[in-house]
């Protein structure tokens, strides 16, 4: 086994050397099947975004690698600290799970600071600070993971209790994912929401629990729906299809999207060919690259592209599987909802399954926020499929009130 070595240079001072293999070492398949997927899909996203970008940069007298170059150096921040999240405890996670939900709920109240905070494609979602711009909520959905993961993991014995599963979970949760609908982010709104329901579904929670969170969430998502013209308009167009008076409208992009699906066929028109792109798909390099990918590469592309999906999938599958410590569990079940579910929701969309929601394709679509976060994510299941031994892990520290709660619970079911 490689370790830390240490020796005396010529000059005097001691040299510490620590071998590549130990800091990349892991032992299990699924680390690797999950890390290589994630890479792969990742340098994919780089050519796709190269691809649908590289045009209408040039048509605009525009730099048309600039897309293309900030994403790649997204990437080169990414991977590393994706890496380096590999390589925490669980200890860390459950140290750091406040902290970084206040950090994210501090980030995102800058949404709404004068001359920091702007909007973009109709939503006030960004921050600006100096020449560097971030969306703050993609940052609070890896947050949120760590903190729900974090109460469900330390209530696991108390999940039965409507109140200990709803406490504190529906305030500050629900305040997160308030801030973000302020913005007029429906759609990064809607994937916290599935993130939040996902990770209590995998933390044991009782159906009927979920049912009725289900049934709320859909009513107020259905008044905050309607409450914009845009959005009604949208879901209108979703359920009646797009009429030749609004073609040059809303439908617009959802036409052309079609059409650069369709023109592809089972093999595509080739890498770099597409027509859409050349100014005619909005979004072609963020919530509308699966297009693209479908009219140069095809149906066969499409498919690869699904499947990548689905093989993530199943190695954070094999993670909730092989690990016994419910932290774990619970916030790989968090980013495994994060990650397939928005992938697909893209998808949908692309394909006119679902309205349109504005969320980018993880890992492919342009977008440094958006990737990073998803990286660290992916860092955060990688940290337990490393060795296998989450199962071993620190037991999980309940407060005192959550102690006495339990036994009080335990002390009544023995006495019926």
């Amino acid at each position: 086994m490689a370790s830390r070595t240490a020796e005396r240079s010529p000059r005097g001072p001691i040299v510490a050397r620590v071998p590549v293999a130990t800091i990349f070492r892991a032992e299990n398949r699924t680390y690797f099947l999950i890390l290589g997927t994630t890479i792969f899909l990742v340098l994919f996203g780089l050519v796709m975004v190269l691809s649908s970008s590289f045009v209408e940069a040039q048509s605009t007298g525009d730099d048309p690698f600039g897309v293309f170059i900030r994403q790649s150096l997204y990437a080169v921040i990414g991977i590393p600290l994706m890496l380096l999240a590999s390589r925490m405890p669980v200890s860390f996670w459950k140290r750091w799970a406040w902290p970084a939900m206040l950090l994210g709920g501090v980030m995102q109240l800058l949404v709404f600071v004068p001359g920091v905070g702007f909007g973009y494609g109709g939503n006030t979602n960004w921050i600006a600070i100096g020449s560097i711009t971030a969306q703050p909520s993609e940052f609070v959905k890896f947050a949120l993971i760590v903190w729900v993961a974090w109460v469900l993991s330390t209530k696991e014995q108390l999940l039965a209790d409507w109140k200990e599963l709803a406490l504190p979970i529906a305030p500050v949760a629900g305040l997160a994912i308030g801030l973000v609908l302020i913005g007029n982010d429906l759609g990064t709104a809607s994937m916290m929401v599935l993130i939040v329901l996902g990770s209590m579904f995998f933390a044991g929670a009782k159906l009927r629990f979920l049912l009725v969170a289900v049934i709320a969430i859909g009513l107020i998502v259905r008044v905050i729906a309607f409450a914009s013209p845009s959005r009604t308009q949208r879901i209108d167009i979703w359920l009646n299809g797009c009429t030749q008076a609004d073609y040059q409208g809303l439908c617009w992009q959802l036409q052309h999207g079609m059409w650069a699906l369709a023109s592809g066929g089972v093999f595509g028109v080739g890498l770099g060919n597409s027509k859409a792109k050349r100014n005619w798909l909005p979004e072609a390099e963020n919530d509308f690259i699966f297009a693209i990918i479908g009219e140069e590469l095809g149906l066969l592309g499409a498919i690869v592209v699904l499947a990548l999906f689905v093989v993530l999938a199943m190695g954070f599958v094999r993670v909730i599987r092989t690990t016994r410590d419910s932290y774990a569990r619970i916030a790989v079940a968090g980013v495994m909802v994060w990650v397939i579910g928005q992938a697909f929701a893209n998808i949908a969309v692309v394909l006119g399954v679902l309205p349109v929601l504005g969320v980018p394709l993880p890992l492919i679509s342009a977008g440094g926020s958006a990737l990073i976060a998803t990286l660290l994510g992916i860092g955060l299941v990688l940290s337990f499929a490393r060795d296998g031994r989450a199962a071993h892990s620190a037991p999980v520290e309940q407060s005192p009130a959550d102690r006495s709660r339990l036994l009080a619970a335990e002390r009544g079911r023995s006495r019926s």
